[in-house]
């Protein structure tokens, strides 16, 4: 994907707080070295075997990683968000592997490119910046251990009154079935099952692709219900 250069100069360091120790000839590099860059919602920022050439620190908006199945089920990963980079794109840069996933802007994008070049020499020379990298990388794979061991143990109405709960904006969640299906790893049919006794119990009302929560504290008490076992 091209990304779109902007001719913004700001000192974007201090938004990522594991950066704000370089020394400022390093800072002065690391911004000289990287450009702030635009893209538009929808845009697919990565795909399954691109190569890894710039590093994304997200200045504004979220970008949603998932993996595609060969029965072409989409799986969610995680989201990349506002102070955050991308593990996968750290991990690619790192062992020079292509990409596995695809990276999706689901708002408008703002972020740091931060090209092979500056990435590698930095990484050689800054214990703090290897330390960022590190921290993150290592957050994020905790992350993905917790996805693996929702996904394998627990109950698929936890997991969809949970992602209900974390994706609702001012008592609304405006998703279709597919799309929380593809959030949870799971097929639109058993999505619907369960929004179906949700709705039978009153804590939602569902109409086409809006979810209203209406008795919260029902879904709150179900989603904490797994760590209380």
């Amino acid at each position: 994907m091209h990304l779109q250069m902007t001719a913004e100069q700001t000192n974007w360091i201090d938004m990522f707080p594991g950066l704000k120790g370089l020394p400022e000839d390093l800072r002065a590099e690391l911004v000289a070295g990287s450009e702030v860059v635009s893209v538009p919602a929808g845009t697919q920022i990565f795909a399954p075997g691109q190569s890894a050439d710039n590093l994304l620190l997200l200045l504004e908006g979220t970008v949603r990683v998932q993996q595609r199945s060969e029965t072409g089920r989409e799986v969610f990963l995680y989201r990349v968000h506002a102070g955050e980079s991308c593990v996968l794109t750290t991990a690619c840069m790192l062992a020079f592997e292509e990409y596995s996933a695809d990276g999706i802007a689901e708002t408008d994008v703002r972020a740091v490119a931060i090209p092979r070049a500056t990435f590698d020499d930095l990484a050689a020379r800054s214990a703090i910046f290897r330390e960022f990298i590190f921290k993150a990388y290592s957050r994020r794979i905790t992350d993905l251990f917790t996805l693996i061991d929702d996904i394998v143990f627990r109950r698929m109405d936890v997991r969809l009154a949970a992602r209900l709960l974390e994706l609702e904006e001012k008592g609304v969640v405006r998703a279709t079935h597919q799309f929380l299906g593809n959030e949870l790893g799971t097929a639109r049919e058993v999505v619907s099952r369960t929004l179906s006794e949700f709705q039978r119990r009153g804590w939602i009302e569902q109409s086409r692709g809006e979810i209203r929560l209406r008795a919260r504290e029902g879904l709150e008490r179900l989603a904490r219900s797994a760590g209380e076992k």
